[in-house]
């Protein structure tokens, strides 16, 4: 069995089209569970719960991201999770590669990939598409040589009974599940068939509080002491360089490919601070995105 679990907090206006994109993808007998806290995301679920019995809502105990999870991976009736958001949408065909490499008893996980509907035309737009394609790449060539890789928070899946909990204060959730399903022995395999389309932050304000927030998990111990690494301020220097050099199309994207050197390398400076340093709580760097809606 299945079960697709969608956390969700004030995206009343996108949770429809998050669900409606799953529906026809449903195997026999799976289940779409969606964990959301507030009155408006809850009155659209509600609608969708009472027209599909496929769709159940999950009450979120409202202490962050990873403890929603915690709720509905106790809740979910699935041998394999799949793991999405309520403001990204799939493609409508996504769900059969995502669960093809399952057929192997020896994949732990598999990452859909995230494509941005971001305008190109736009540093911050520009931005989403280079640093999507360059993690495209990434995973793409870890997965043709084996080699361990992090999956995507927008869309991935695993094993249901390699989780038993997400660590609460866990600022990137997708990194640390990937970690702990590879540390048991299993693999992870990317589908890039899987797509999954997102809209990336506008304003360079919630540019760094995303960026802050998902880089950040890669500082805490629970990923920066694992013994696989794909993923750190030197890995990307020394592999997302050559990748991001290559990528412009014209002088103003080579001029935006650099600030975004400059820009990457505050969001560092910025996890160094508050995550090695003053070791701030979730609460304080989960700090909610409002242009990627």
């Amino acid at each position: 069995m299945l079960s697709v679990l969608i956390t969700a907090f004030r995206e009343a206006t996108t949770i429809g089209q998050a669900i409606e994109a799953f529906l026809p993808q449903l195997p026999t007998d799976a289940e779409i569970l969606v964990i959301c806290p507030d009155p408006g995301t809850i009155a659209v679920v509600d609608d969708y719960a009472a027209r599909h019995p496929a769709v159940r809502r999950v009450t979120d105990p409202q202490r962050g991201k990873p403890a929603a999870l915690n709720v509905g991976l106790k809740a979910a009736r699935g041998d394999v999770v799949v793991l999405s958001d309520g403001d990204v949408v799939v493609a409508e065909d996504a769900l059969a590669p995502l669960l093809a490499p399952f057929k192997d008893p020896q994949v732990g996980a598999v990452s859909g990939r995230p494509v941005s509907v971001s305008p190109r035309d736009v540093l911050l737009g520009y931005w989403s598409h280079l640093l999507t394609e360059s993690i495209h790449q990434m995973r793409l060539a870890r997965d043709q040589t084996g080699r361990f890789l992090v999956c995507s928070g927008y869309l991935f899946a695993f094993r249901r009974a390699l989780i038993e909990h997400v660590p609460e204060d866990a600022l990137a959730e997708d990194a640390v599940i990937s970690h702990f399903i590879a540390r048991q022995g299993y693999r992870i395999r990317y589908g890039p068939q899987a797509r999954v389309f997102v809209k990336y932050p506008t304003t360079y304000r919630d540019w760094l509080r995303q960026k802050v927030r998902t880089s950040g998990g890669y500082a805490q111990d629970h990923v920066r002491k694992s013994q696989v690494r794909m993923r750190s301020a030197w890995l990307e220097i020394l592999n997302g360089t050559p990748l991001a050099l290559r990528y412009p199309r014209n002088p103003r994207e080579f001029l935006w490919t650099v600030l975004l050197f400059a820009a990457r390398l505050h969001v560092w400076l910025l996890v160094f601070v508050n995550v090695r340093l003053l070791r701030r709580p979730l609460v304080a760097l989960w700090q909610r995105v409002e242009t990627t809606k």
